[in-house]
Order: C-alpha cells, then structure tokens, then sequence
C-alpha cells in the first residue's frame, strides 16, 4: 500500500477531477515545467496536461505520441512541455510524478511514458506499488530512494502547487492540449493545424 501521506498533493485536485478534455490556459514557462524539442522561447509551445493515471492520456501516448514527436519533437519544430495534473486514483499518480521528478529531468519524460504504457497493470486491481518501485528501479532508484521520494514534504509540497497552477490556468480535465497558449484537439490532424498555423506566421 502507498504511504497515506502521498495523498497530501491530492485535496488540491478533487474538486477537478474529470476525464474530459475541456480548459484554456497560458503558454508562458512556469516554475517546474520540463521540456523537449526545440528550446525554451520556441517560436511554438505545445503543452500538454495529463496525468500517468488517465485512461485517455495513455490511449493518446501509445496511438498518437511517436508520430507527434517524429514531425514536431525530434524535428525541432515545437517545444513540448508536460505538466502534471493528477487524476483518480490521486495518490497513485501523485507517487508517479514524484517518482519521475525524483529520476531527474533527463528521465523525466521516460518515466512519465513508463508509468503510461503500464496504466492497466498498476490499476489493474494489485498492488500499484509494485509497478511504481519496477518502473523507480529501472530508472536508478533504490526501494528506499523511491520511498523518501514519494513521502518528501518538499516534493509533495511542489507537486501541489504545479497542481494549484494548472487549476488557476483553467484547466480542468485530461489530457488538454495547447499551442502557444490556445486549447486545441488532441488528434494529430488537430494539434497539426494549430501547429502549422503558428509555424506559418
């Protein structure tokens, strides 16, 4: 069982936690984000909120990210930058981010993408644990490093207000995804045209 103090960055959320992909919010950096592509102060920012316990986030990782990142991430196109939005069960992908933030941010995303590909077994019915701690361990972190990780007050603390931030932005379900700061779909016909058309100006 996940310790009970991890549930700390969830009261934040509650109130938010829908599926539906429906919210506006800004395009500017904010304090923790991590990104990949092209570099901070892009001519294109793609952001995309999601949580690593969302049934949608995971459908749109395995069907729609590799094409996304092959024309836009790897080309140097766009920035793309993540940020955390825990949806139910909160403790449970409130202990994910905590554990790809405690990877490091070049793991950051792996981890994240991991946690995604492995959503049916962590909520499957078993112990959500044993694949927080597989998927830690493969990034380099001990049972125990894991452990400090997801009970640190200060990373709880911070989780929490990446997640108070999100809320203020407006959002209010996952995934939502913005170009330069405007909510777009989430199909890769959608998310080209805003893209394209930001490129194009």
């Amino acid at each position: 069982m996940l310790r009970r103090n991890v549930i700390a960055a969830a009261a934040v959320v509650m109130a938010a936690l829908i599926g539906g992909c429906s919210a506006s919010g800004g395009a500017t950096a904010a304090e923790g984000d991590i990104g990949t592509g092209a570099p901070a102060g892009a001519k294109v920012t793609v952001i995309e909120y999601a949580s690593v316990t969302c049934g949608a986030c995971a459908a749109w990782q395995a069907q729609t990210y590799a094409a996304f990142k092959a024309k836009y991430i790897d080309t140097g196109k766009v920035r793309f930058v993540f940020r955390e939005f825990p949806t139910g069960p909160v403790e449970v992908a409130a202990a994910g981010f905590l554990t790809a933030r405690c990877a490091g941010e070049d793991k950051y995303l792996d981890v994240v993408h991991e946690l995604m590909a492995s959503q049916q077994e962590m909520l499957g019915g078993g112990n959500p644990r044993t694949v927080l701690l597989r998927v830690a361990n493969a990034a380099g972190l001990s049972e125990e490093q894991f452990t400090q990780c997801v009970t640190n007050p200060d990373n709880i603390a911070a989780l929490e207000a990446r997640s108070r931030a999100a809320i203020d932005a407006g959002i209010s379900g996952t995934p939502t995804f913005l170009v330069n700061g405007v909510t777009t779909g989430r199909s890769l016909e959608e998310l080209s045209a805003a893209i394209d058309a930001e490129l194009a100006k």
